[in-house]
């Protein structure tokens, strides 16, 4: 009754009020200006020629509210397209942190590991070059071999570095006999006695065993690491090169350029809407988030060991050195190592014109060697070492975890995305300027039944996501087995090679060198005339030599027989005698 008597009195005063209100509450009635939503659309570099200048009636909208606004069909379609590919330049923006970080450390690593190869076979030239002049010169081919098959281990090729370091010590034996001995001459089938031979009487004492551990680990750990980094930086790279889905772009549409049709292009959308548009978008990255820090755990975890157990300095460091021990080990105990090697193949021939004579007398003067001090300590060309080089690497690691997960987050945080999360009245809810009331759902593909803004289809997994998972547990599990200092590519024979010995985890515990309870590969029997020899070693590289058998021995298959046997032997006996228990 009030208000009709207030109409009626003061009819030009309500006119004004509704006018100033209508004004006010923003744009639902024609003829308000799109100069703002004109002016943003052509920044973005789209032509203005089928831009409303004056809000008109959204009857014509498809995916924004119809209401009055500043946007045609085409324009809609357009910002739509527009939508997709900020969405994926976000993406693309967040995950290149990940893709920086993995490139650059994987060139530096590999260019240093790389170095540390070239620098150990160049202080190995210089220091045995100096110490054994020509004899070095004439067996260089020796060694140079070693470094070769070492280069083509750490650059993915199919080696074991078991066989690579057995086939050396196999041919320096041969060598050095022949020098710590050289009135005799010898042939090839005698050469092959004292390689066989040389199992028993171990000449290089115990540092074949101390160098194969210290250089297969450290090789091991630093080849699965470049290699790790290589598979993250093609993970991040397919992760990242997603396509949203229809469903996506109507969301992201809504939520980004619907205000800019109502004629508020300044209006950003709600937090808790951008991160339900987002989790429903990136609903099948999120479910990378377990096997991807399963990964980032691995590659922490081996470059700790890098740093410790399994220093790759430190190995590349000490070949040269325990060469060198090695050689002048064989020399002290040349006399011993001999006559056992003459009683179990023979007395050899004299070499023409030579008389017979101690082995000792031919060692020569010898220099010893030297291993690095700590100041100087090889670097790359760049000045940097593994510590640093691994420390860096560290910091970079600890936040990748979660990355996947958290990307809604990430890219909703951005101030030009989405509104602050304290902003929670003054932004955009999807419809209009007002407080967004869904819960924001939870993260991965099975938690999406309930988002508000994106339909997921939750029957139909992402095969790209499923094969990036496989590629992460592949990757994990190479990592996880380096840091027990086992190669993937040959497990079996380390595995049969291991048995007995204590198992991986004895084999490769974490003291350094690696002075451990060992069991000798090979027995020590006195060495007579008629000791068994082993059949001759193959010397080319292309036969059975370079390609390990996975046969079983006979006294391990007899066994099994001899007890089966041995059982129904007494079941007849038993059987014939039981009468005479009665």
């Amino acid at each position: 009754m009030v208000s009709r008597l207030f109409a009626q009195k003061y009819p030009l005063v309500l006119l004004c009020t509704l006018a100033a209100l209508s004004w006010t509450w923003g744009p639902v009635t024609a003829g308000r200006s799109c100069s703002e939503t004109r002016h943003v659309y052509a920044e973005k570099g789209y032509s203005t020629n089928t831009a409303p200048l004056t809000q008109i009636s959204g009857e014509h909208l498809r995916l924004c509210p119809q209401d009055y606004t500043c946007c045609s069909s085409q324009m809609e379609e357009t910002l739509a397209h527009q939508s997709e590919t900020d969405f994926l330049s976000a993406i693309d923006d967040t995950s290149q942190f990940l893709h920086t970080t993995f490139t650059q450390r994987h060139r530096k690593f590999d260019e240093f590991f790389r170095e540390l190869i070239d620098l150990s076979e160049k202080s190995m030239n210089q220091m045995f070059t100096k110490t054994y002049g020509r004899l070095f010169t004439q067996n260089a081919n020796v060694f140079q071999e070693l470094f070769v098959e070492l280069r083509r281990y750490y650059s993915g090729g199919s080696v074991s570095l078991t066989e690579v370091l057995s086939e050396f010590w196999s041919r320096l034996v041969e060598r050095v006999f022949s020098l710590v001995n050289p009135q005799y001459q010898f042939s090839d089938e005698y050469l092959e006695c004292v390689n066989k031979h040389a199992e028993q009487l171990q000449p290089f004492g115990d540092l074949p065993r101390k160098l194969g551990l210290q250089v297969s680990r450290a090789f091991i750990a630093a080849r699965a690491l470049v290699q790790g980094l290589a598979t993250g930086r093609d993970i991040v790279n397919k992760a990242a090169k997603l396509s949203a889905g229809a469903g996506c772009v109507r969301a992201l549409m809504r939520q980004w350029y619907c205000p800019l049709c109502r004629g508020m292009p300044s209006l950003r959308p709600c937090h808790a809407l951008c991160l339900n548009v987002m989790k429903g978008c990136l609903a099948n990255t999120a479910d990378l988030d377990t096997e991807w820090n399963n990964f980032i755990d691995a590659l922490y975890q081996v470059s700790e060991k890098l740093e410790g157990p399994f220093n790759m300095e430190l190995a590349a460091d000490s070949i040269s050195v325990k060469v060198s021990e090695a050689i002048m080990h064989m020399q002290e105990n040349s006399i011993a190592t001999s006559t056992k090697v003459f009683q179990g193949c023979g007395s050899p021939r004299l070499a023409p014109g030579r008389s017979r004579r101690s082995p000792k007398e031919s060692g020569g003067n010898r220099r010893p060697f030297r291993t690095f001090s700590p100041e100087e300590k090889p670097t790359t060309a760049t000045g940097t070492n593994l510590d640093r080089l691994v420390s860096e690497l560290k910091e970079r690691l600890r936040p990748m975890r979660g990355f996947w997960v958290s990307l809604p987050h990430t890219i909703c945080n951005d101030k030009n995305v989405a509104a602050d999360v304290t902003n929670e009245d003054r932004c955009w809810n999807g419809q209009t300027r007002g407080m967004y009331l869904p819960d924001v759902t939870g993260d991965g593909l099975m938690s999406q039944i309930n988002n508000p803004e994106v339909e997921v289809d939750m029957a139909r997994p992402d095969v790209r996501t499923r094969q990036l998972i496989m590629e992460l547990r592949v990757a994990t599990n190479r990592l996880k087995h380096a840091q027990a200092g086992q190669d993937t590519d040959f497990m079996d024979s380390e595995v049969e090679e291991g048995s007995g010995s204590g198992g991986g985890g004895e084999r490769y515990s974490d003291d350094w060198p690696g002075y451990r309870p060992y069991s000798p590969p090979y027995s020590k029997p006195p060495l007579n005339p008629q000791t068994p020899i082993k059949p001759p070693r193959v010397r080319d590289r292309t036969g059975s030599k370079w390609n390990r058998s996975k046969g079983q021995s006979i006294s391990a298959v007899s066994r099994p027989a001899f007890f089966s046997l041995a059982v129904l032997f007494c079941l007849s006996v038993m059987v014939t005698v039981a009468p005479f228990w009665r």
